[in-house]
């Protein structure tokens, strides 16, 4: 069942209350900094599921490739016989629209599938179970509001079943390699001996002397930067955001989307870019008294990373947090990875 009226009204207060301590946390750091998963009201999950489908993203694609080709074989890796009890668990479904490639899948092996969406849109997951209960004969959406991050979460375990969680879309990329094992580590916490994770990475850029087809440089950075500014204006919302919910005064167009390759990190590296100097009141909130900013003009505020893995760090992240890599699909490119790991 999707959202229920009286339940949003319940989250809502939490949610402006974990938005305004982010806020104060890292507008008052140096560098300013938000946590990228601000991005996710309403409008930014409008403007993300826009960036997925744009020319220069490659990400969505690849990995819609990968599962349009390897469906099946993922599921045929995880037993010698054919998956008869399996759930799915998502971490940060979204509106699910690759998800329906897998169900679709494990629908030939097994005639019922409980699928557990968790996202912190109620918007997208009302839309995930809207689109998939009404494409997909023999699933049952059983979403769960909630941010993965900050929030507690639970996933179901039917009768006997083992559990495929995943965590795909490249979303590990946006946290730090501490982040990352924390967050692998607390759906560990979860898992059984048998049950299994299925990681979406994004693959870094080769080095020049191997001899692999791979992205370039350029490559990344257009996928962050696209032509239309979709990219910019799903940035530019975050600021948006905190004057919807927190009554600040920013002005977004007095900042400009910033996105470069920080090679030593591996990473693709977002900013917002003050224009001109210029300072922004955020009126007192349940963490705090009014905040008042000042940014000199070319000053910024780091909105997001999204790291870029080379197998060996895939491998080493996922044994950090109690994984057993167990078979890697890529798209024919190398420009993407979906890794499939074991609970140890």
């Amino acid at each position: 069942m999707p959202p229920t009226a009286a339940l949003l009204d319940t989250l809502e207060p939490v949610v402006s209350s974990a938005v305004a301590a982010e806020a104060r946390h890292g507008l008052t750091s140096s560098p300013k900094s938000l946590p990228p998963w601000l991005f996710y009201d309403e409008a930014g999950s409008r403007l993300f599921e826009q960036i997925t489908a744009l020319p220069e993203y490659y990400l969505t694609r690849a990995e819609r490739e990968i599962f349009t080709a390897h469906a099946d074989d993922i599921f045929l890796s995880l037993t010698d016989s054919l998956v008869t009890n399996l759930t799915i668990a998502e971490l940060g479904a979204g509106t699910a629209s690759k998800t329906g490639i897998l169900l679709r899948a494990l629908t030939r092996f097994q005639p019922t599938v409980l699928y557990q969406p968790i996202d912190i849109s109620p918007t997208a997951l009302d839309e995930a179970d809207a689109q998939i209960e009404r494409t997909i004969p023999g699933i049952t959406v059983r979403p769960q509001v909630a941010n993965y991050v900050t929030d507690a979460f639970h996933i179901e375990r039917p009768h006997d079943a083992k559990v495929l969680a995943l965590y795909i879309g490249s979303s590990i990329g946006n946290f730090s390699p501490a982040e990352a094992r924390g967050i692998l580590g607390r759906l560990r916490a979860q898992l059984l001996p048998g049950d299994a994770l299925l990681l979406g990475t994004d693959l870094a850029p080769c080095p020049p002397d191997v001899a692999a087809p791979s992205k370039s440089p350029h490559t990344l950075l257009a996928a962050y930067n696209d032509k239309q500014g979709v990219t910019a204006a799903f940035n530019r919302n975050i600021l948006a955001r905190l004057n919807r919910e927190l009554g600040a005064n920013f002005r977004p167009d007095q900042f400009d989307h910033r996105a470069l390759w920080n090679h030593s990190h591996s990473r693709i590296e977002m900013h917002l870019r003050s224009l001109v100097p210029q300072r922004v009141h955020i009126p007192a909130n349940s963490a705090g008294g009014d905040l008042n900013l000042y940014f000199a003009q070319g000053e910024t505020i780091h909105t997001e990373n999204s790291y870029k893995f080379t197998p060996a760090a895939i491998a080493a992240l996922l044994a950090d947090s109690a994984y057993s890599p167990a078979r890697t699909f890529t798209d024919p490119r190398n420009l993407f990875a979906v890794t499939l790991a074991l609970a140890v």
